[in-house]
């Protein structure tokens, strides 16, 4: 784990407008695997992309339910680490601090953090498939304890309360534009900040990925946080190198100290 750099904490530790941006980096640190890597088991039959269009769960809504039920159950077993917490502690020292992030679990939200935005959508947030895609209450995973619940399973998915269309999966998926309320607060709090913290994604998923880059181009110092190098790096005021638990938490306790 590399050592802050000088000055970096009193950066954070004084900003007004601050941003943590966050990627699968962060997530992974709690065992919660990329949509790419769940495709294993009885479900490393499938090609990621078979799953994760609108046209696949046309064509066979239960195979896809049922691999977001599985994928659901796996979040939930999942803790958020140090890396989440010190982002909601990052909110308590700077009020008014957005978090975004492109991960579609709810980590952020059980280490603390309030309404973080996400951009790629959430697994628990499904909607209908209806043109007004109203929000949909979540169904109860099936499946007992021990086994993953529902690993290569049909599941057939409920039907809307309000109008009795299929519910699916409230994610982004390949095809699909980035939702749009999401994403314009995403740029506006990315536009305004002061601070903006990148940490632990590869800077290479657009148009996520421009969020670092309006904040750079609007003036704000860009601090990322990634074991590796990325794209990220040439606009990065700072790169800690090391991973969103060990780096944060350091981070965020000098800050205290010197705002």
């Amino acid at each position: 784990m590399s050592a802050l750099p000088p000055g970096v904490a009193a950066l954070l530790g004084q900003a007004r407008r601050v941003v943590v941006f966050t990627g699968a980096g962060i997530s992974a640190e709690s065992g919660v695997p990329t949509f790419r890597d769940d495709l294993t088991g009885l479900w490393a039959r499938f090609d990621a992309e078979r799953l994760a269009t609108p046209e696949a769960f046309h064509t066979d809504p239960d195979l896809v339910w049922g691999w977001y039920e599985w994928r659901r159950a796996r979040v939930r077993r999942a803790e958020p680490n140090a890396g989440h917490r010190a982002t909601a502690a990052i909110e308590a020292l700077v009020p008014g601090t957005v978090v975004i992030t492109q991960n579609v679990d709810d980590l952020h939200e059980r280490a603390g953090s309030h309404a973080p935005i996400h951009l790629h959508g959430s697994l628990f947030a499904p909607r209908c498939v209806a043109e007004a895609g109203h929000p949909a209450a979540f169904p109860a995973v099936e499946g007992g304890q021990g086994d993953e619940p529902g690993e290569g399973r049909r599941i057939p998915p409920p039907r809307c309360a309000d109008c009795g269309a299929l519910v699916r999966p409230g994610v982004v998926w390949f095809g699909e534009a980035l939702p749009g309320a999401a994403l314009s607060a995403a740029v506006d709090a990315a536009a305004a900040c002061d601070v903006l913290l990148t940490v632990g994604t590869s800077g290479v998923v657009y148009p996520a990925a421009e969020i670092p880059r309006i904040a750079a181009h609007s003036g704000a110092t860009v601090i990322q946080i990634n074991p590796e190098p990325t794209p990220l790096d040439r606009i990065s005021a700072v790169n800690l190198r090391g991973s969103a638990a060990q780096m944060l938490p350091t981070l965020v306790d000098a800050a205290w100290k010197a705002a």
